[in-house]
């Protein structure tokens, strides 16, 4: 095991700030994902996932000393740094993309399984990504990140609170939006 593996988040980021090439290459590979997943559910595209990603992490490098401790988590500061870039990228394109596909194929069930659970699966993935952009957000770092209401108020800026209201307004708009296409799917049969 290196001695970065046993750093702590603080550690690894100071380190990294202070120009040790280990340290920030640690702290890219124990917050990589998480970002990355974050861009991802967000924007639907894999292009604009990694581009956010990239840009976040030049961000550290640009702008050293911008994360302070005592504000919350780095994971969290990482999150909100990735949220901001993907609001301008997304700015810049004006348009909407849906959720990537990322079930895994299989042949349980057979082909007709299949179908169904893909089917399904879009039909959420769609729901979700025709969320406003706060409710979305809630919903891919609580629900899909499973992130803590608290991780998830400190990435967004805003309380606790706001992070249980906008995932339970979210939810809400999602059982009604499902409902809706399950009885356009039955009227269709």
């Amino acid at each position: 095991m290196s001695p970065s593996a046993e750093w702590s988040d603080i550690e690894v980021y100071r380190r990294s700030q202070a120009g040790n090439e280990s340290a920030f290459a640690a702290l890219y590979r124990r917050f990589q994902g998480p970002v990355f997943r974050f861009a991802l559910r967000m924007s639907g595209s894999e292009s604009v996932a990694e581009e956010v990603t990239q840009e976040v992490f030049l961000f550290l490098l640009r702008e050293p000393g911008r994360y302070r401790p005592e504000a919350g988590a780095l994971g969290a500061f990482l999150i909100g740094v990735a949220r901001n870039h993907l609001r301008r990228h997304l700015e810049r394109r004006r348009r909407t993309v849906g959720l990537e596909e990322d079930v895994p194929a299989g042949d349980a069930g057979g082909p007709g399984v299949e179908f169904e659970r893909r089917n399904e699966v879009e039909v959420v993935r769609r729901a979700i990504s025709a969320l406003p952009a706060g409710y979305r957000e809630v919903v891919v770092l609580c629900e899909l990140g499973e992130t803590s209401y608290e991780e998830a108020a400190a990435a967004l800026g805003c309380p606790i609170g706001t992070v249980r209201s906008r995932l339970n307004r979210a939810r809400a708009l999602l059982r009604a939006r499902l409902a809706r296409a399950r009885e356009r799917a039955r009227c269709l049969a």
